[in-house]
């Protein structure tokens, strides 16, 4: 698959900064997974903590390369904002689906698993096997 079409990512959290770090952490692990279109959208357009619909369209649209987005969220209202989006239709490209994931460990696997050229179900399925990681 070429390079141009990856899944695109967007990790939506209330703050801007954890939103930005999860974001380089993945794509970190992932080799720098250059080809992997990632981008946060975190807190508000004022730079507050919370969520906002229009930083996360743009964002989506930033990552879309027309094989579909997987948008990971943190909390509740990050997850109700996404859904709303999804509701309207025309808010977020065709193809972009609200991933069940942990934020942190489902980044890390969405963005491994798009960096192979597999498509969003593969990227999807990857980043909710993470809810089953053990650490001990």
């Amino acid at each position: 698959m070429s390079d141009d079409k990856r899944v695109g990512i967007v990790l939506v959290s209330h703050s801007a900064q954890v939103a930005a770090s999860v974001a380089e952490l993945a794509k970190g692990l992932a080799g720098g997974a250059a080809s992997v279109p990632v981008a946060p959208a975190g807190g508000t357009e004022g730079g507050e903590l919370g969520t906002s619909a229009e930083l996360i369209a743009a964002a989506a649209a930033a990552v879309d390369r027309g094989v579909g987005v997987a948008v990971l969220t943190d909390l509740g209202s990050a997850v109700l904002t996404v859904k709303a989006l999804l509701a309207e239709g025309d808010e977020l490209p065709d193809g972009t689906r609200l991933v069940d994931a942990p934020f942190l460990e489902g980044a890390v696997a969405a963005v491994v698993t798009a960096a192979t050229g597999a498509d969003l179900a593969a990227v999807e399925a990857a980043a909710t096997e993470a809810y089953g990681y053990r650490k001990v």
